[in-house]
């Protein structure tokens, strides 16, 4: 069916009227453990310096550095001080400490001597090699000063950050929590991987593919599998899943033929649309919301990479705003075509590619159900609404993934 550019909906103005109804999740206070992948609501700032004290860096011999004047010299060991030692511990001139990474500096101490550069000793240390005063010391408030920022709101949390919230002693933390997403898909020939195909089926892909996209966007995914072309069993398939969703992705079920659940089900809501996108693959899409508590609802195409381009522009921008972070379309990177292209007049075309340094080569396969192709490429060719061929050479704009 041939569509003409004054039927179809651009690509921008319906990723902003998905972000316009989209909103951030009401912030809550999570335990640390349980803060992974979620996005800050707060500024988190030091409440001591970082290190609290003056610590050495290195198992070694804290000293006064002009002791070491003339090398090798013998000192006096007068005391053992070992991390967390909770004595005061002091130096004087031709005097020497015993220290372990981490032990508070004694005072009058001005540098420590790695282990490695003396004998060892116990009683008295024989120094054979000269160091620079203040040598192998941590600083109190080297790394962080009391009262600085050291997470600002609109930070996801991984590992690096849960090591620092750690390390300002806080032990639960504000965060928008990650979305929780049900995805199923739908299709009376469809047949769950693993088990045998009967005459005319397919087994489910797209469930998996979005549940892992998902995921990648820092989301939550709940894969419920695919459920029949049945509008009813959709309904109540659909219905079971509101109670524990931020958000419902759908698969198929949206073209203009007959036995098309999610549209015969969801249209008589009055609340979710379902038009036609100046876009190539990916041209049906519908979304609104469905619930008591209004949770968005993305139903997307069914073939593979139509439901997979789709996710890319307009599912993980919604996710990124649910997160309460900046949301766009995919930002993009330019390179040279290494090939020549073709593109429906007023549909914006993303065509599966390899991105390779400043050159990108378009996958063999565009159709929207060659999901081999969709899985060996890295980027999206983006060929404007009024291109429709693109000589080999040319500079393109490309999304990678």
């Amino acid at each position: 069916m041939r569509h003409s550019p004054s039927d179809l909906k651009p690509v921008d103005r319906h990723l902003a009227d998905i972000l316009a109804t989209v909103r951030p999740l009401a912030p809550l206070e999570l335990d640390l453990e349980r803060a992974l992948g979620a996005v800050l609501a707060e500024d988190v700032t030091a409440p001591v310096d970082l290190p609290p004290f003056d610590n050495s860096a290195m198992d070694g011999y804290a000293v006064v550095a002009a002791d070491l004047a003339l090398v090798p010299a013998t000192l006096p060991v007068t005391e053992d001080v070992a991390a967390g030692d909770p004595s005061v511990h002091a130096i004087g001139p031709g005097l020497t400490a015993r220290i372990m990474t981490g032990a508070p500096l004694p005072a009058g101490a001005d540098t420590v001597v790695p282990v490695e550069y003396t004998d060892g000793g116990t009683a008295h240390v024989v120094v054979h090699r000269q160091v620079e005063r203040g040598n192998a010391i941590r600083r109190a408030g080297e790394d962080v000063r009391v009262g600085d920022v050291v997470l600002a709101e609109g930070t996801r949390i991984g590992a690096a950050q849960i090591g620092i919230l750690a390390g300002v002693g806080r032990r639960r933390v504000l965060v928008r929590p990650v979305p929780r997403v049900a995805v199923l898909s739908t299709g009376a020939e469809l047949a769950e991987p693993g088990t045998p195909l009967g005459y005319g089926q397919i087994w489910e892909s797209n469930s998996f593919m979005l549940a892992a996209a998902v995921r990648e966007a820092g989301g939550e995914a709940f894969r419920v599998g695919s459920v029949t072309d049945d509008p009813r069993v959709f309904m109540e398939t659909l219905d079971a899943q509101l109670v524990r969703a931020d958000a419902v992705i759908t698969s198929g079920g949206v073209s203009m033929g007959a036995y098309e659940p999610v549209k015969e089900g969801l249209s008589p809501l009055g609340t979710v649309k379902f038009e036609k996108v100046a876009m190539q693959p990916g041209m049906p899409q519908g979304f609104g919301v469905v619930g008591d508590d209004q949770i968005p609802i993305f139903t997307l195409p069914g073939n593979p990479v139509s439901s997979y381009v789709s996710f890319v522009l307009f599912v993980r921008p919604a996710l990124r705003r649910m997160q309460g972070l900046p949301a766009s379309l995919p930002s993009t990177v330019q390179a040279v075509c290494d090939a020549r292209l073709r593109s429906p007049k007023g549909r914006r075309s993303y065509l599966r590619a390899v991105l390779s340094g400043d050159k990108v080569t378009p996958a063999r396969g565009q159709g929207s159900h060659q999901l081999a192709a969709l899985a060996a490429a890295d980027a999206l060719i983006v060929v404007p609404e009024d291109v429709t061929e693109v000589p080999e050479g040319t500079t393109v704009e490309v999304i990678p993934l």
